[in-house]
Protein backbone atom coordinates (compact mmCIF):
# COMPACT_ATOMS: atom_id res chain seq x y z
CA UNK A 1 0.00 0.00 0.00
CA UNK A 2 1.95 2.87 -1.28
CA UNK A 3 -0.19 5.40 0.30
CA UNK A 4 0.05 4.21 3.49
CA UNK A 5 -3.84 4.50 4.60
CA UNK A 6 -4.51 3.05 7.44
CA UNK A 7 -6.72 -0.28 7.38
CA UNK A 8 -8.49 -2.82 9.34
CA UNK A 9 -9.70 -6.32 7.32
CA UNK A 10 -12.77 -8.31 8.88
CA UNK A 11 -11.68 -11.37 10.45
CA UNK A 12 -14.71 -13.37 8.50
CA UNK A 13 -14.71 -16.52 6.40
CA UNK A 14 -16.22 -14.51 3.54
CA UNK A 15 -15.40 -16.03 -0.22
CA UNK A 16 -12.45 -15.21 -2.51
CA UNK A 17 -14.19 -12.88 -4.39
CA UNK A 18 -15.80 -11.04 -1.69
CA UNK A 19 -13.42 -8.11 -0.37
CA UNK A 20 -13.47 -6.12 2.38
CA UNK A 21 -11.89 -3.32 4.65
CA UNK A 22 -12.39 -0.90 7.29
CA UNK A 23 -10.37 2.72 7.39
CA UNK A 24 -8.39 4.20 10.44
CA UNK A 25 -7.69 7.60 10.99
CA UNK A 26 -4.39 7.50 9.84
CA UNK A 27 -2.57 7.73 6.37
CA UNK A 28 -4.45 10.68 4.53
CA UNK A 29 -3.43 14.58 4.30
CA UNK A 30 -6.64 15.99 6.24
CA UNK A 31 -5.44 18.55 9.48
CA UNK A 32 -6.45 18.71 12.50
CA UNK A 33 -9.32 18.14 14.03
CA UNK A 34 -9.87 15.88 10.90
CA UNK A 35 -6.43 14.46 11.22
CA UNK A 36 -5.73 12.47 9.08
CA UNK A 37 -7.73 10.17 6.51
CA UNK A 38 -10.82 11.59 6.70
CA UNK A 39 -13.17 10.46 4.18
CA UNK A 40 -16.25 12.51 5.10
CA UNK A 41 -17.47 15.49 2.75
CA UNK A 42 -20.07 16.82 5.31
CA UNK A 43 -17.93 17.73 8.50
CA UNK A 44 -16.50 21.02 7.31
CA UNK A 45 -13.12 19.51 6.21
CA UNK A 46 -10.48 21.04 2.51
CA UNK A 47 -12.53 19.08 -0.02
CA UNK A 48 -9.15 19.03 -1.94
CA UNK A 49 -7.92 16.99 1.12
CA UNK A 50 -10.57 14.73 1.48
CA UNK A 51 -10.67 13.87 -2.54
CA UNK A 52 -7.13 13.18 -2.07
CA UNK A 53 -7.82 10.80 0.85
CA UNK A 54 -10.31 9.29 -1.41
CA UNK A 55 -8.29 8.54 -3.67
CA UNK A 56 -5.76 7.17 -1.67
CA UNK A 57 -8.39 4.71 -0.49
CA UNK A 58 -9.11 3.53 -3.77
CA UNK A 59 -5.32 3.25 -4.58
CA UNK A 60 -4.74 1.48 -1.74
CA UNK A 61 -7.39 -1.00 -1.81
CA UNK A 62 -7.11 -1.40 -5.41
CA UNK A 63 -10.68 -0.24 -5.85
CA UNK A 64 -12.71 -1.06 -8.77
CA UNK A 65 -14.57 1.95 -8.76
CA UNK A 66 -15.48 5.03 -6.57
CA UNK A 67 -17.31 3.81 -3.22
CA UNK A 68 -21.02 4.39 -3.40
CA UNK A 69 -21.07 7.19 -0.64
CA UNK A 70 -24.32 7.58 0.88
CA UNK A 71 -25.82 10.68 2.85
CA UNK A 72 -26.81 9.20 5.92
CA UNK A 73 -29.57 9.94 8.05
CA UNK A 74 -29.73 7.26 11.10
CA UNK A 75 -32.84 6.13 9.08
CA UNK A 76 -33.28 2.15 7.74
CA UNK A 77 -33.51 3.06 3.81
CA UNK A 78 -31.09 0.03 1.29
CA UNK A 79 -29.69 1.37 -2.02
CA UNK A 80 -29.28 -1.90 -4.19
CA UNK A 81 -26.36 -0.80 -5.94
CA UNK A 82 -26.32 0.25 -9.07
CA UNK A 83 -29.03 2.90 -8.01
CA UNK A 84 -28.09 5.96 -8.15
CA UNK A 85 -29.92 6.71 -4.96
CA UNK A 86 -27.82 7.84 -2.19
CA UNK A 87 -30.31 8.88 0.35
CA UNK A 88 -29.81 6.05 2.75
CA UNK A 89 -28.26 3.87 5.76
CA UNK A 90 -27.34 0.70 3.93
CA UNK A 91 -26.49 -0.75 0.81
CA UNK A 92 -26.42 -3.98 -0.98
CA UNK A 93 -24.70 -5.31 -4.47
CA UNK A 94 -24.84 -8.31 -6.60
CA UNK A 95 -23.11 -6.50 -9.55
CA UNK A 96 -19.24 -6.93 -8.92
CA UNK A 97 -17.21 -3.43 -9.11
CA UNK A 98 -19.90 -1.52 -7.00
CA UNK A 99 -18.53 -0.55 -3.73
CA UNK A 100 -20.78 -0.40 -0.76
CA UNK A 101 -19.63 2.15 1.31
CA UNK A 102 -20.47 3.17 5.43
CA UNK A 103 -18.95 6.39 6.86
CA UNK A 104 -18.78 6.34 10.63
CA UNK A 105 -17.19 7.74 13.99
CA UNK A 106 -19.01 5.82 16.65
CA UNK A 107 -22.09 4.45 15.10
CA UNK A 108 -21.22 1.07 13.94
CA UNK A 109 -20.83 -0.34 10.34
CA UNK A 110 -22.38 -4.08 10.12
CA UNK A 111 -21.08 -5.66 6.85
CA UNK A 112 -22.92 -8.79 5.69
CA UNK A 113 -21.51 -11.16 2.88
CA UNK A 114 -23.77 -14.37 1.19
CA UNK A 115 -21.05 -17.33 1.56
CA UNK A 116 -21.92 -18.12 -2.23
CA UNK A 117 -20.12 -14.87 -2.61
CA UNK A 118 -23.71 -13.94 -4.59
CA UNK A 119 -24.66 -10.70 -2.82
CA UNK A 120 -22.62 -8.29 0.32
CA UNK A 121 -24.32 -5.26 1.85
CA UNK A 122 -23.18 -2.96 4.40
CA UNK A 123 -25.23 -0.85 7.28
CA UNK A 124 -24.89 2.00 9.59
CA UNK A 125 -25.75 0.88 12.41
CA UNK A 126 -25.72 3.90 15.87
CA UNK A 127 -28.39 3.01 18.21
CA UNK A 128 -31.56 4.90 15.84
CA UNK A 129 -30.66 2.70 12.94
CA UNK A 130 -30.79 -0.65 15.31
CA UNK A 131 -33.80 0.56 16.99
CA UNK A 132 -35.91 1.28 13.93
CA UNK A 133 -34.97 -2.01 11.81
CA UNK A 134 -31.91 -1.38 9.73
CA UNK A 135 -30.26 -4.53 9.92
CA UNK A 136 -33.43 -6.36 8.95
CA UNK A 137 -34.18 -3.88 6.34
CA UNK A 138 -30.47 -4.49 4.65
CA UNK A 139 -31.01 -8.33 5.53
CA UNK A 140 -34.42 -7.91 3.48
CA UNK A 141 -32.84 -6.14 0.58
CA UNK A 142 -30.25 -8.95 0.46
CA UNK A 143 -33.01 -11.81 0.32
CA UNK A 144 -30.71 -14.60 1.22
CA UNK A 145 -31.64 -17.23 3.94
CA UNK A 146 -29.58 -15.80 6.91
CA UNK A 147 -27.77 -19.71 7.25
CA UNK A 148 -26.36 -18.54 4.30
CA UNK A 149 -25.25 -15.08 5.28
CA UNK A 150 -22.32 -14.29 7.52
CA UNK A 151 -22.06 -11.04 9.60
CA UNK A 152 -19.36 -8.99 10.56
CA UNK A 153 -19.87 -5.72 13.43
CA UNK A 154 -16.96 -2.88 13.36
CA UNK A 155 -15.38 -0.58 15.19
CA UNK A 156 -18.21 1.25 17.39
CA UNK A 157 -18.08 3.62 20.73
CA UNK A 158 -17.93 0.71 23.46
CA UNK A 159 -20.40 0.46 26.16
CA UNK A 160 -17.54 1.90 28.93
CA UNK A 161 -18.26 5.43 26.95
CA UNK A 162 -21.63 5.43 25.10
CA UNK A 163 -24.05 6.99 28.16
CA UNK A 164 -27.72 6.92 26.99
CA UNK A 165 -30.79 8.28 28.70
CA UNK A 166 -34.09 6.24 29.17
CA UNK A 167 -35.34 7.17 26.10
CA UNK A 168 -33.15 5.12 23.97
CA UNK A 169 -33.14 2.18 26.92
CA UNK A 170 -37.00 2.02 26.04
CA UNK A 171 -36.54 2.30 22.32
CA UNK A 172 -35.29 -1.17 22.47
CA UNK A 173 -36.87 -2.76 25.23
CA UNK A 174 -40.19 -1.56 24.02
CA UNK A 175 -39.60 -4.53 21.25
CA UNK A 176 -37.22 -6.87 23.43
CA UNK A 177 -37.57 -6.87 26.96
CA UNK A 178 -34.07 -9.28 26.90
CA UNK A 179 -32.43 -6.07 25.69
CA UNK A 180 -32.40 -4.87 28.78
CA UNK A 181 -28.99 -7.41 29.31
CA UNK A 182 -27.32 -4.60 27.35
CA UNK A 183 -27.94 -1.59 29.25
CA UNK A 184 -26.43 -0.78 32.80
CA UNK A 185 -26.87 1.81 35.06
CA UNK A 186 -24.28 4.39 35.84
CA UNK A 187 -23.77 6.65 39.12
CA UNK A 188 -25.82 9.08 37.14
CA UNK A 189 -28.60 7.49 37.15
CA UNK A 190 -28.21 7.02 32.70
CA UNK A 191 -27.43 3.93 30.73
CA UNK A 192 -23.96 2.76 29.42
CA UNK A 193 -25.16 0.77 26.38
CA UNK A 194 -23.87 -2.21 24.63
CA UNK A 195 -23.83 -1.83 20.81
CA UNK A 196 -22.41 -4.47 19.92
CA UNK A 197 -25.08 -6.49 22.27
CA UNK A 198 -27.89 -4.98 21.03
CA UNK A 199 -26.40 -5.71 17.08
CA UNK A 200 -25.95 -9.48 18.02
CA UNK A 201 -29.51 -9.84 19.66
CA UNK A 202 -31.08 -8.52 16.42
CA UNK A 203 -28.82 -10.60 14.10
CA UNK A 204 -29.53 -13.67 16.30
CA UNK A 205 -33.29 -13.32 16.14
CA UNK A 206 -32.94 -13.15 11.89
CA UNK A 207 -31.47 -16.66 12.20
CA UNK A 208 -27.64 -15.53 11.31
CA UNK A 209 -25.11 -17.34 13.30
CA UNK A 210 -22.02 -16.17 11.95
CA UNK A 211 -21.16 -13.33 13.55
CA UNK A 212 -17.69 -11.94 14.15
CA UNK A 213 -15.70 -8.69 15.20
CA UNK A 214 -16.78 -6.23 17.98
CA UNK A 215 -14.82 -5.55 20.61
CA UNK A 216 -13.40 -2.22 19.76
CA UNK A 217 -14.07 1.23 21.23
CA UNK A 218 -14.05 4.56 18.91
CA UNK A 219 -13.55 6.16 22.21
CA UNK A 220 -11.27 5.31 23.78
CA UNK A 221 -8.76 4.36 20.82
CA UNK A 222 -7.94 7.61 20.21
CA UNK A 223 -4.70 7.50 17.32
CA UNK A 224 -7.02 4.31 15.60
CA UNK A 225 -10.27 5.69 15.11
CA UNK A 226 -12.35 8.89 14.68
CA UNK A 227 -14.92 9.32 17.82
CA UNK A 228 -17.88 12.31 17.15
CA UNK A 229 -18.98 11.99 21.15
CA UNK A 230 -15.23 12.32 21.86
CA UNK A 231 -13.84 15.01 20.10
CA UNK A 232 -17.39 16.69 18.84
CA UNK A 233 -15.68 18.18 15.44
CA UNK A 234 -13.33 15.11 13.64
CA UNK A 235 -13.12 13.14 10.37
CA UNK A 236 -15.48 9.72 9.49
CA UNK A 237 -14.07 6.42 9.02
CA UNK A 238 -15.42 4.12 6.14
CA UNK A 239 -16.06 0.09 6.34
CA UNK A 240 -16.27 -1.22 2.63
CA UNK A 241 -17.09 -4.40 0.74
CA UNK A 242 -18.00 -5.54 -2.76
CA UNK A 243 -17.63 -7.84 -4.92
CA UNK A 244 -15.14 -9.19 -7.74
CA UNK A 245 -15.58 -10.61 -10.92
CA UNK A 246 -15.97 -14.37 -10.18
Amino acid sequence: MTSGAGLLFPDWAAPARVRAAMTLRTGGVSAPPYDSLNLGVHVGDDAAAVAENRRRLREALSLPAEPAWLEQVHGTSVVDLPSSERRADAAVSRTPGQVCAIQVADCMPVLFAARDGSVVGAAHAGWRGLAGGVIETTLGAMDVAPADLIAWLGPAIGPGRFEVGDEVRAAFLDQDAAAADAFQRNERGRWQCNLYSLARRRLAAAGIEAISGAGWCTYDERHRFFSYRRDGQCGRMAALVWLEEP
